[in-house]
């Protein structure tokens, strides 16, 4: 085999294992925190990319209710407010589901998935639409999905009433 043919024929094998994450990935992203109504089917775990105006998961947030300012700050707090709401979970499977999500930037926002190009692009740790994010809301965080705790504590709330716990979340949800 000749050295333009390799490289040609390792050329053509990239693009189609960067064809078949991109797809997957697509996939797995749109069914992200979409109201049950919306689930027409559950897909397996895939690595996505998002958006982020900042990689540090220590960013200072002005909206944040986390005292801290940090990953550990937010979930403790959306934590105190679940255990005052009724609503299971546990910092395991919180930090598990938002590292998956995120990587632990509130600021991540998905722009290239089904929902993004319907113009409701998953914001925040756990990757919540504006919808669900309205419908899941618990009262005393914020109204605003970017904000930490509130994203936290409503992607919480969502998945204990479709999942039983956000800790039986291991996949996109």
């Amino acid at each position: 085999m000749t050295a333009i043919t390799a490289t040609s024929r390792l050329a053509r094998l990239r693009t189609i294992a960067l064809t078949g994450i991109a797809t997957t990935g697509a996939a797995t992203v749109a069914l992200t925190l979409m109201p049950a109504s919306a689930h027409a089917a559950e897909a397996p775990q895939a690595a996505h990319s998002v958006a982020a105006a900042s990689s540090d998961s220590r960013a200072d947030s002005s909206s944040a209710t986390g005292a801290t300012g940090s990953l550990d700050g937010w979930i403790k707090k959306s934590l105190a407010v679940m255990k005052e709401k009724g609503i299971p979970g546990s910092y395991e499977g919180l930090r598990r589901n938002i590292m998956r999500e995120s990587g632990g930037n509130p600021n991540a926002q998905n722009n290239w998935d089904v929902n993004a190009q319907q113009g409701t692009p998953s914001k925040g740790l756990l990757q919540v639409i504006e919808p669900t994010f309205n419908a899941y809301h618990v009262a005393g965080t914020p109204q605003s999905v970017t904000d930490p705790v509130a994203n936290i504590t409503a992607a919480a709330n969502y998945a204990a009433q479709r999942y039983g716990s956000i800790d039986n979340v291991n996949s996109a949800y």
